[in-house]
């Protein structure tokens, strides 16, 4: 598997377990731990999936799902929550923000592989959407609201 697996976590010792598990699948493991590094990222190695938790210290991780949504180059990469929120309306709530699917913590690393085969096989059938003339969304596109949260800033008409 050469599929590049982007993991954006803020805790240490979950980025490391599912760094490492990862890798033992034989992924390409990126990772960050804020959503800056997470974009500085994925500009200059766009990953096949992403594993998002979803609250990143005081930033919200779901900022980074409607910003890869806003592309056309990578409105179609699958999200993955990864999240401690195991509600029913959280989970409703990660899916309307653009993940494709949520997994509890702590993780179980089975259901984990089913949901990495199942989005990487939906994502390879997509048609490419490899447009060079178009510019990756704006990271300012992510403003900083109150208590450190980001929210989706309207782009439209900008380029």
């Amino acid at each position: 598997m050469n599929e590049r697996v982007l993991v954006v976590e803020d805790n240490a010792f979950n980025l490391e377990m599912l760094s490492d598990w990862l890798a033992l699948e034989n992924y390409k493991v990126m990772s960050a731990s804020t959503l800056s590094e997470a974009i500085a990222v994925i500009e200059k190695h766009p990953p096949h999936i992403v594993l998002l938790d979803v609250q990143l210290g005081a930033e919200d991780g779901l900022s980074l799902a409607a910003w890869l949504r806003q592309h056309r180059i990578l409105r179609n990469t699958p999200v993955i929550a990864v999240t401690a929120h195991a509600m029913v309306t959280e989970q409703e709530r990660m899916l309307q923000a653009g993940c494709n699917a949520c997994i509890s913590k702590p993780v179980e690393f089975q259901l984990l592989h089913e949901q990495l085969r199942k989005w990487l096989l939906i994502a390879a059938k997509m048609e490419p959407t490899d447009d060079p003339l178009v510019a990756l969304p704006a990271a300012s596109s992510l403003q900083e609201t109150k208590g450190g949260k980001h929210a989706e800033q309207d782009t439209r008409g900008r380029r």
